[in-house]
């Protein structure tokens, strides 16, 4: 299999939404998406935009993405990446697509300096997990994520 993997740019906001339908799909979750195809393009590619996004392609046809933004630790002085959403479509899995897509955004927060690379994954997804865990990655157990959102965020606000 030979693949490509190249710089996300505005005019795949259209594949990129595709992508990220399938994944919540594939999580059981395509009624959470709440974005567009336009959303997508204005938050990856507008002005001041800290997220940026890779395509995976076979043969010319987009086959998996990967979507990150830059975050910052005080304890390092220095930004790190968190990789938002990995994704290979069904048909291309199993080739070393996912694990190649993780290693050009390691790529990235190389080039750029950052400290660290971080990411999440639920805990039913043992593919997943058996790629992070072959690539090196540590879970972090000692930290617990924490969520507010719509209706609890606004009222936390105070709005």
């Amino acid at each position: 299999m030979t693949y490509t993997i190249r710089p996300a740019e505005r005019a795949d906001a259209a594949t990129i939404y595709r992508f990220v339908c399938e994944l919540a799909e594939f999580e059981k979750a395509l009624d959470k998406v709440e974005t567009t195809e336009e959303g997508l393009a204005e938050a990856i590619f507008g002005d001041g935009s800290v997220t940026g996004g890779l395509i995976a392609e076979i043969d010319g046809k987009p086959a998996g993405f990967a979507v990150y933004y830059y975050t910052f630790s005080t304890w390092q002085g220095r930004n790190g990446i968190y990789l938002e959403d990995l994704y290979v479509s069904p048909e291309f899995r199993g080739n070393g697509l996912g694990k190649a897509l993780m290693r050009a955004v390691a790529e990235v927060a190389v080039a750029k300096n950052c400290g660290r690379m971080e990411w999440s994954v639920l805990d039913w997804n043992v593919d997943a997990i058996r790629v992070y865990d072959a690539v090196g990655g540590k879970p972090q157990s000692e930290w617990i994520r924490y969520r507010l959102e719509d209706e609890t965020l606004s009222a936390f606000a105070g709005r």
